[in-house]
């Protein structure tokens, strides 16, 4: 049964995580020179961190004002909820393995050379990492490319404590604050957003425009394409190269229902737990529904390449929980391509009997290397052309 999304009353837009849009950023330039003198410590920040602290200070994890303190992190590992109540996926944390920093430090957070944000510590803690591994990811093996990142590369202690930004992560890719996409959605009108992490190719296309005429999406909609820009797994496609994809062809499909926007999300590849999170963050972006598709943030072991999740696993929890979310979800659906009638779904094309074109990921990008003609069926001209010029 589909979840009943409410709008907020006088925008006509869905209401944020916990009620209030959050935004930690301090706009009084003149009172950053205090803010920076006040504090005692600095922390450079990771790749990871960063893409945390500016979705903290921009609401994109609304309703959370800071790093988790330890009771907060332990809900939400625990019972994927913090402390207030509100449904939370995945433990928001700085992380140190300084012995020096203490609660009541107030610690510079920097980036690249750059001064994002001061973070009162309010307190430090040991994490335990093996539950946090077996309750967000589902396992505690190291062979999950997540598991391997707290093992690894956070460090001894967790953090948690009140976070007031300084300025945004310069980046080669704009990305929107919730505010800015917010402002750019029609009111009264369904956002579905789709989450991706490489590029958009026909049958991604094909598969969030027909998520507009799913039944449980209204007339008035549009569709809001929100890739995560983000560190994802070492083998992806980097960050610039996807964002130029998608800049390119929003060019050359110039659809008006669409919308595209950029996340600086760090993927923790923990399937059912990271679709809450995706759903939370979008439904702080305006986002009243969300496309679910089969093993969404999935991972493979390392070693014997078996999944992690199961197929539907996402999926069912996303439904499971869509309603207290104030969200609906559309399951994405199986697009194959025809010789016969072009792009169907997977039963009509069983059903009728159709020839189904298949490009394997492996084929295709071994035609990309060689120069081969890419199908204009599999993927657009410009991304292709994109795609040839970064390899």
């Amino acid at each position: 049964m589909a979840a009943q999304v409410t709008l907020d009353a006088t925008t006509g837009l869905q209401v944020p995580h916990g009620g209030t849009l959050v935004d930690l950023m301090e706009t009084d330039a003149a009172k950053h020179a205090d803010l920076k003198a006040s504090c005692n410590r600095t922390i450079e920040c990771s790749d990871r961190n960063a893409c945390d602290v500016e979705l903290l200070v921009v609401g994109g994890f609304s309703p959370l004002t800071g790093f988790l303190n330890e009771d907060d992190y332990n809900s939400t590992v625990e019972n994927m909820r913090l402390t207030s109540g509100d449904l939370f996926g995945l433990p928001i944390v700085m992380d140190t393995d300084s012995e020096d920093i203490k609660a009541g430090d107030k610690v510079l957070l920097t980036y690249q050379g750059e001064d994002l944000a001061v973070m009162e510590v309010e307190s430090k803690y040991v994490p335990d990492k093996a539950k946090e591994a077996l309750n967000c990811y589902g396992t505690s093996s190291i062979e999950h490319p997540g598991v391997l990142m707290i093992s690894t590369e956070r460090g001894k202690y967790y953090m948690g404590g009140k976070v007031t930004g300084l300025k945004l992560p310069t980046r080669v890719f704009p990305c929107a604050t919730p505010a800015e996409v917010r402002a750019t959605l029609p009111p009264n009108a369904d956002v579905v957003a789709f989450q991706c992490r490489n590029p958009i190719h026909r049958a991604h296309y094909e598969l969030f425009t027909r998520a507009l005429d799913a039944e449980n999406v209204k007339d008035e909609c549009v569709c809001l394409v929100h890739p995560t820009c983000g560190p994802t797994q070492g083998d992806d496609i980097p960050g610039i190269v996807r964002y130029q994809t998608y800049e390119v062809l929003a060019k050359e499909v110039d659809n008006p229902k669409i919308r595209w926007a950029y996340l600086p999300y760090s993927m923790h590849m923990a399937g059912p737990r990271e679709a809450i999170q995706h759903m939370i963050i979008r439904k702080n972006y305006g986002a009243s529904h969300f496309i679910i598709g089969r093993d969404m943030a999935g991972s493979k072991s390392s070693i014997s390449g078996e999944d992690f999740y199961g197929a539907y696993d996402a999926q069912d929890l996303a439904k499971a929980n869509a309603a207290e979310l104030n969200m609906d979800t559309v399951p994405s659906l199986n697009i194959v391509y025809t010789e016969e009638k072009g792009y169907v779904t997977a039963d009509v094309a069983e059903k009728d009997g159709l020839e189904v074109m298949k490009l394997s990921g492996t084929k295709f990008r071994k035609m990309l290397r060689g120069g081969e003609d890419i199908p204009e069926w599999f993927a657009f001209k410009s991304v292709i052309e994109v795609l040839r010029e970064a390899s």
